[in-house]
């Protein structure tokens, strides 16, 4: 057993100095008898939080739980001690007894219509009428979240097409929020925004395809935006991958083209923004500091990017950052992250659930 821990450092935010103690993996702002000073100068930031991962989700697919612990340890190493994990075809409550891996914030599986999202990535209504039955299912499932898909490639249209009705939708929204939980939706293009939004979803995952005004609107209605900024970067080469449909892919290069100032409108206007990954499936876990990287790219100064990724995503989240008594979840950098958010990619120590990782 570890006994009691000192770190002291300077918080980037206030500038002020930090002085935290750790004790049986929570945190106290009070001075624990017998603590050893462990790290004495430096910036202290809250882990980071990846606001859209897969830890459950690999290419292939068969991920087994131990694989998932895995990849879960891969995110923590890189700083990622918060995940939410917005779909899975697998289980992944078995790693909340991992005392030192990342805390999760699930939204059980995808749901989506047969034909219209990755094959076996999540569940497939044939009668999409049944959509608020099934919300209500992986709102059980999860841990305060839902996922859908809002829009995917319809082989006849041959292009991104919208995969539920407004009053589908609605029905959506009122099934999850009557159970306690939020309600997010996968969206790439324009099409199933309007009608996504108009429901009150409370957050659209990636969003490639806002206009002005429904960045208007997002702001209007606190509507969360986690663009995903790396998996963007894929586009591409998923419009090479579909010869047969030139629509799709003029359209999904039109997307990856328009990103960039879509997202410094959507930053601009005020639009709560959170740093995710998609790590599983096309993106490597342990990527999150590339994705606070690339927030930089869109506006954001360094520190307003450690910001996205940490303490206002816990806020959001409904989750602890620096706090007396939380779980002892932080980073301890070499260098101010304010002047680049590269001092993220060697911090001198990651706390995680009050272990140190190596």
């Amino acid at each position: 057993m570890v006994g009691a821990e000192h770190y002291r450092g300077i918080d980037p935010f206030t500038g002020e100095t930090l002085d935290l103690w750790v004790d049986g993996g929570r945190l106290s702002t009070e001075p624990v008898a017998g603590a050893e000073t462990v790290s004495d100068g430096g910036w202290i930031v809250p882990g980071l939080v990846d606001a859209h991962n897969h830890v459950g989700i690999a290419p292939g697919l068969g991920v087994t739980i131990e694989q998932a612990r895995g990849f879960a340890a891969q995110d923590a190493r890189a700083g990622a001690l918060l995940i939410r994990e917005v779909g899975s075809p697998v289980d992944t409550h078995p790693l909340d007894g991992d005392a030192h891996g990342p805390r999760f914030l699930r939204a059980g599986k995808h749901i989506a219509r047969p034909k219209r999202y990755l094959r076996d990535y999540g569940v497939e209504l044939d009668d999409p009428g049944l959509l608020a039955d099934e919300v209500r299912r992986q709102a059980a499932a999860g841990d305060g979240w839902v996922k859908l898909v809002g829009d995917w490639i319809d082989r006849e249209a041959g292009d991104l097409a919208p995969l539920w009705t407004r009053a589908q939708l609605d029905a959506a929204v009122a099934a999850a929020h009557a159970a306690g939980a939020r309600i997010t939706a996968h969206v790439f293009g324009y099409d199933a925004l309007p009608d996504i939004i108009g429901a009150g979803f409370d957050s659209i995952e990636h969003g490639t395809g806002l206009t002005p005004d429904l960045i208007d609107e997002l702001v209007a209605r606190k509507i969360a935006l986690v663009p995903t900024l790396i998996q963007v970067e894929n586009f591409p080469g998923i419009a090479d991958g579909a010869d047969r449909f030139p629509v799709y892919q003029a359209n999904m290069r039109k997307l990856y083209a328009e990103a960039g100032s879509v997202y410094a409108a959507a930053r601009e206007a005020g639009v709560a923004i959170y740093a995710g990954t998609d790590a599983g499936g096309f993106v490597a876990h342990g990527r999150i500091v590339d994705e606070v990287q690339a927030l930089t790219g869109i506006g954001f100064s360094p520190l307003e990017a450690l910001a996205t990724s940490s303490i206002a995503p816990r806020r959001w989240l409904g989750v602890d950052a620096l706090d007396h008594r939380a779980r002892a979840d932080f980073l301890v950098l070499d260098s101010d992250p304010a002047g680049s958010v590269t001092a993220l990619r060697t911090p001198r120590h990651i706390v995680c659930g009050g272990a140190r990782l190596s």
